[in-house]
């Protein structure tokens, strides 16, 4: 059985590493099989954060206004992880989000992990569920606050020992890390035009920014969250605004003033 990894959690805006961003990092490192520092932070999204994320985790966006932005933690938490193995319950989405967030600022980042819920799929096909949440309580592990960051990663890390307690014996080769694979390429910021495009676009369709936060109508919140912010928007994400609001055209004049409309 392994002893010496880091168990790591994310806490994000929505389940797309190619769309979404991260809004916590948690983790803690494990020397000998005992946890000998920690890491934990709010990360800025740049965006705010969707209802049912609030709902599930209880981060807002009050939370993470004054928190410091991906390109700031990121080195500070590779420093963190060094070349440890990784090990978390679905390891994949969060080494799918980090891999992404270190691409983009140039960082290798290839690495090899053990997921506790490839574990618990292997070993526990009776149970009913195999989430963190449910196996915490299946096997009477503390877990003070679900879908939080550093409280996941501590329990993902006492899960795995409790799994390899009742389990290694049997079948050591499934307790091993693996490669984890996850592709990506760097993402490029809003170029000039785009900025000056949707300026021209909010303008048209009063659409409010403020402090460089484009406020977003309810029209277009479904996909894109109610605000994002102009200085740490992507290419991508520019092109998925300008695309939304030309596609919504239609509602958006809707909901403008008789005398805005002629």
């Amino acid at each position: 059985m392994l002893v010496d990894y880091v168990a790591m959690d994310l806490e994000t805006t929505g389940l797309n590493p190619r769309l979404d961003k991260i809004i916590e990092i948690g983790a803690v490192k494990v020397r000998e099989g005992i946890v000998t520092d920690t890491f934990c932070t709010y990360i800025n999204p740049a965006r705010g954060i969707p209802e049912r994320v609030t709902k599930l985790t209880g981060i807002r966006d009050e939370d993470v206004a004054g928190a410091p932005y991906i390109e700031e933690v990121l080195p500070q938490f590779m420093d963190f992880l060094g070349n440890d193995y990784l090990l978390g319950h679905n390891i994949i989405f969060d080494y799918s989000f980090m891999k992404k967030a270190a691409v983009n600022q140039k960082f290798g980042f290839e690495r090899e992990g053990i997921d506790t819920l490839r574990i618990a799929r292997r070993f526990l096909t009776e149970l009913e569920s195999r989430n963190l949440e449910f196996l915490c309580r299946h096997y009477q592990i503390p877990l003070e606050e679900a879908h939080r960051a550093y409280h996941d990663a501590h329990a993902a890390h006492l899960l795995y020992q409790r799994l390899s307690e009742e389990f290694y014996e049997k079948e050591a080769a499934t307790f091993q890390p693996k490669k984890l694979l996850y592709g990506v390429k760097k993402e490029v910021p809003v170029t000039p035009k785009q900025k000056a495009y949707i300026l021209g676009l909010a303008k048209e369709y009063h659409i409010v920014i403020e402090d460089g936060q484009v406020l977003l109508p309810q029209v277009l919140t479904e996909k894109l969250g109610d605000k994002l912010d102009m200085e740490h928007m992507t290419k991508n994400e520019a092109s998925r605004l300008i695309d939304c609001i030309l596609s919504r055209k239609k509602e958006l004049i809707a909901r403008l003033p008789l005398d805005c409309e002629e």
